[in-house]
């Protein structure tokens, strides 16, 4: 049994997260003492650090040339963003979400989700000999990010979230910043390494380990940041927060991640990206069909479908 491995994926894992959290920390702080607005930290700042997890195994993984683990972590945490967490935090609490985010957020996310469908299959549409995310896709997908980040920034919005942002030193602000950096980079390589290690041994897929362990892994800080707002009752942010993720993931860190280096797309990693859009799609259903509301049975509906998925996963091998 390969105990050191997985202890030190393990271990990895919880660097990633620490690091995380130490980088939105000082960054949050310098942010606040330059007199940047609370809206642009938690629409900048925080939502690239809470996906920083993301986006460190994804570059690390593609440099290794472990695509699948990359492109399976992204997927599985938006998959488990959607089902998992809101599935939790609906069954915790019935929540409701903004007319904004039903109106804007969502059918953003399904667009850039069927955006990444389609420029991940130049086989059927252009008759390629393989599907490759290219640098031209990632630079399209970034330039899409940039154009939703300017009319989010632009718009009259009410926000509660990080109005206390915590200040400290400019001395301790740094050390938060370069210990946050180092421990995303080392914690993302003890990942991505060890997972490696653990999928060859097993005889599992990297996508497999990327969709399930390293997905629900790096999704930890959404699935505090949306339990937490739960229990407060702030559901807008509860919701909010796991969409502008899903946004985020898909066309910054996937976008960043190929026009550094292209990724092949596999079959299955296909497939799971449409199941992707058909989860984003139930969200949106849901939302519509509850009045704005998810209620205790779709929280309940989430999770049992989440399970069902990561069966299938086990299957598929």
């Amino acid at each position: 049994m390969p105990f050191l491995p997985i202890l030190l994926l393990l271990f990895g894992l919880g660097v990633l997260i620490v690091g995380a959290e130490w980088l939105v920390r000082g960054s949050a702080s310098v942010a606040r003492k330059s007199g940047i607005s609370p809206l642009v930290i938690g629409l900048t700042v925080v939502a690239f650090g809470t996906s920083m997890p993301e986006l460190i195994v994804n570059v690390i993984a593609a440099f290794q040339g472990s695509v699948d683990i990359g492109l399976g972590n992204i997927l599985g945490s938006n998959i488990s963003n959607i089902l998992l967490i809101l599935g939790v935090s609906a069954c915790i609490v019935p929540l409701q979400a903004r007319s904004s985010t039903i109106r804007k957020e969502i059918p953003l996310a399904i667009l850039s989700m069927g955006l990444l469908w389609i420029v991940a299959n130049d086989i059927f549409f252009d008759g390629a000999n393989h599907n490759l995310l290219s640098r031209t896709d990632g630079l399209s997908l970034m330039l899409l990010f940039s154009i939703f980040l300017y009319a989010t920034l632009t718009a009259p919005k009410e926000t509660h979230h990080n109005s206390k942002v915590k200040q400290y030193s400019s001395l301790v602000s740094v050390l938060f910043i370069l210990a946050g950096v180092g421990g995303l980079f080392w914690g993302g390589k003890l990942l991505v390494d060890n997972a490696t290690i653990i999928a060859k041994l097993f005889g599992l897929s990297e996508a497999f380990i990327g969709l399930t362990i390293i997905a629900i892994g790096t999704s930890l800080p959404e699935l505090a940041t949306s339990v937490a707002a739960t229990l407060k009752n702030e559901h807008d942010i509860a919701i909010g927060n796991i969409v502008g993720s899903n946004i985020f993931n898909v066309l910054w860190v996937l976008g960043l991640t190929s026009s550094i280096l292209p990724l092949p797309i596999s079959e299955n990693i296909n497939t799971d990206i449409l199941i992707t859009v058909i989860i984003s799609l139930l969200l949106w259903g849901t939302l519509i069909v509850g009045k704005k509301k998810i209620p205790r049975w779709a929280g309940v509906l989430f999770l049992t479908l989440y399970v069902t998925y990561i069966v299938y996963l086990i299957f598929r091998g």
